[in-house]
């Protein structure tokens, strides 16, 4: 991982007004336009497209100025998902890059910037420490012709018919609940499940910016959960703001992790015998329970830095099927090269349909250990970035890993995302978890800044 101050582990990422300004916006489209250009990138236009925010369309022109200013085109899809920035990249040789406005699963309030270049990946940390180096360079005068600013919404359906395609035997039979968290899964969703004869009950499923993510989507469950156990649908998936990954809700309201998600999907193809060398590419958050069991089933199990962009990375370097986060990024290179919430809960409710109920394929996987997570607020930026310097912090950490031995995991980080020290704790003894989560997220308290409670803590025990 790079030394990136404003890049974090999925693009830039913060509040509009304080820390993500127009003037930003101007300076980070002009500074990938010419970075792109300095790395050789191909094509003629740079793709653009943004979630349901209401201050995407002020940091998509801002951002639009800055890429013209350099010379390139700019394609401009409107509202869409996350992957279809990605894919389109992938399979337009027009295209040298593209950017996408979205905080993901952020509040309203903030939003974000997500950079992909011509092969439809995110931008590696170099790539990424180039743009913020350039940030400080002046604006030359005129010395490249301008580019044109061209609206290409119609571009949506090329995405939506790469997840149609896949699916011959579609979706008949099912009723599913879709939350679409008010963001951008509205615009391609309700159109895709419903083209492979899924019957559907929509959540949030308007466009509205103001209400993102707010008690809704994949970090809210709850609306989803009542809403399948009321319509008694097979199951239910929530998405986050921006439509790159995905929960779901099995018919008695139990919520499903990344983790079953990556494991269901993997163990499928290795059925099939698609998976090369049995591995699967996940995060040093993925549950000790799902490691345990994918190596009794003689697979690989290798974990990254948190951040989908990491995960990518590995499954690039050792040719690898499929990856994928505890949080609902599932990424599957037989399909495509991003994580994608559609296509993930796709695939997944063609398994369902195929086999089993989810209930019965998730009691059939493994038994996940108790896993405590909780968010300490740390405001000052530096404070997050440099915390395991702090010598009380880091004596906490390894007292509380010698006490668990091989019966637990610890990890605590800097999210990339949030303003806020992660501190995760798995144990074979919810008691434990429950101890060590307190003694850890107290001792970052009081050594780093920021009020906490433990009651907040979220267990995952699935």
């Amino acid at each position: 991982m790079g030394s990136n101050k404003l890049f974090g582990t999925d693009g830039i990422r913060g509040q509009v007004g304080s820390f993500l300004t127009p003037e930003l916006a101007l300076q980070v489209g002009y500074s990938t336009g010419e970075i792109l250009r300095q790395q050789g990138a191909a094509g003629s236009a740079i793709l653009m497209g943004q979630d349901t925010r209401t201050s995407g369309a002020m940091l998509t022109a801002a951002i639009a100025a800055g890429l013209t200013a350099a010379g390139w085109d700019v394609w401009q899809l409107g509202l869409c998902p996350t992957p279809a920035i990605s894919y389109l990249c992938a399979h337009q040789p027009e295209l040298a890059g593209g950017l996408m406005i979205s905080a993901s699963h952020n509040p309203p309030a903030d939003n974000g910037i997500k950079i992909f270049d011509a092969r439809g990946h995110k931008l590696p940390d170099p790539w990424q420490q180039a743009i913020e180096a350039h940030l400080s360079h002046p604006f030359p005068g005129h010395t490249t012709p301008w580019g044109n600013i061209l609206p290409k919404p119609d571009l949506v359906a090329t995405y939506e018919q790469s997840l149609i395609q896949p699916l011959t035997d579609g979706l008949g039979g099912l009723h599913l609940v879709l939350d679409l968290a008010w963001g951008s899964a509205t615009r391609c969703a309700p159109s895709v499940f419903q083209a492979l004869g899924a019957h559907l009950t929509l959540l949030h499923d308007q466009p509205r910016g103001d209400r993102i993510n707010v008690q809704c989507g994949s970090t809210h469950l709850e609306p989803l959960q009542a809403a399948v156990l009321a319509t008694g649908a097979d199951l239910g998936f929530a998405f986050d703001g921006d439509a790159d990954r995905v929960l779901a809700v099995d018919h008695t309201g139990q919520a499903v992790n990344g983790d079953h998600l990556l494991y269901l999907w993997g163990q499928d193809l290795l059925n099939h015998q698609q998976l090369p060398e049995s591995a699967l590419i996940t995060t040093v958050m993925a549950n000790l329970g799902f490691e345990k069991a994918w190596q009794k089933l003689n697979g690989t199990f290798i974990r990254t830095a948190v951040g989908d962009q990491y995960v990518h990375g590995e499954m690039l370097k050792r040719g690898a099927m499929l990856g994928g986060e505890q949080s609902g990024h599932i990424l599957c290179r037989h399909y495509g090269i991003s994580g994608d919430g559609l296509l993930t809960a796709l695939h997944l409710a063609a398994l369902v349909r195929r086999r089993s109920p989810l209930h019965e394929l998730v009691a059939q996987s493994f038994q996940a250990f108790p896993q405590l997570l909780h968010n300490v607020p740390v405001p000052d930026r530096e404070h997050r970035r440099h915390w395991q310097d702090n010598d009380l912090v880091r004596s906490a950490i390894d007292r509380a890993i010698a006490a668990l031995g091989d019966q637990g995991r610890i990890l605590v980080r800097a999210s990339g995302t949030e303003p806020v020290i992660r501190v995760m704790v798995e144990a074979q003894d919810l008691s434990a978890a429950t101890h060590w989560t307190s003694y850890l997220s107290r001792t970052i308290e009081l050594q780093l800044g920021g009020p906490t409670t433990i009651p907040s803590c979220e267990i995952n025990f699935h």
